[in-house]
């Protein structure tokens, strides 16, 4: 919070006289709006992508479940942590939505979701692959794709990949 020097008239400030003083506000915990999340979200089969708080106290969350949440599941959501946070101690924004279809995989429940359907991953080493992610673990996945093999034209083949392989993995969206 900023406050002008035409808010400080009539105060005390001895010989110094400031354009503008700042009034530091105290951050929102992470932790907290985690537990308020993982409160909401047990039982149901939502998960949390992830949940950011920035340093002028803007919370995001970005929740999704296997079938694509709603904005009636966000909504609530978004009322839960509301409530479980006390505005006259901290001020807040707080957005809550799904991860949106450009966005890369951030959690394994996203390879979940998305088995099946066609995918884009760079690896570490920046190499571009494309193909129908399957046969997802806690370890890594499969990518079906298809090599050109010298003689014999494309053959599809799967490739797996462990997590730590992987800078980033996105869906592809196909119109049919």
């Amino acid at each position: 919070m900023v406050i002008f020097a035409s808010e400080l008239r009539g105060r005390d400030l001895g010989d110094q006289s400031p354009l503008f003083y700042y009034q530091f506000q105290r951050m929102t915990d992470k932790n907290r709006i985690e537990e308020l999340v993982k409160e909401h979200i047990s039982g149901t089969s939502m998960f949390i992508v992830s949940v950011k708080v920035s340093a002028s106290n803007r919370i995001t969350v970005l929740a999704d479940t296997k079938e694509g949440i709603t904005v009636d599941e966000c909504a609530l959501l978004h009322r839960h942590i509301e409530n479980g946070l006390d505005r006259d101690s901290e001020d807040f924004e707080l957005q809550v939505s799904s991860p949106g279809l450009e966005s890369p995989f951030q959690v394994i429940e996203q390879y979940y979701k998305n088995e099946g359907k066609k995918i884009s991953v760079v690896d570490n080493e920046g190499t571009k692959f494309t193909g129908i992610l399957k046969n997802v673990t806690a370890g890594g996945f499969d990518l079906e794709t298809e090599v050109k093999i010298k003689g014999k034209g494309k053959e599809k083949t799967d490739m797996p990949f462990n997590f730590d392989q992987v800078k980033a993995t996105k869906i592809i969206l196909t119109i049919k």
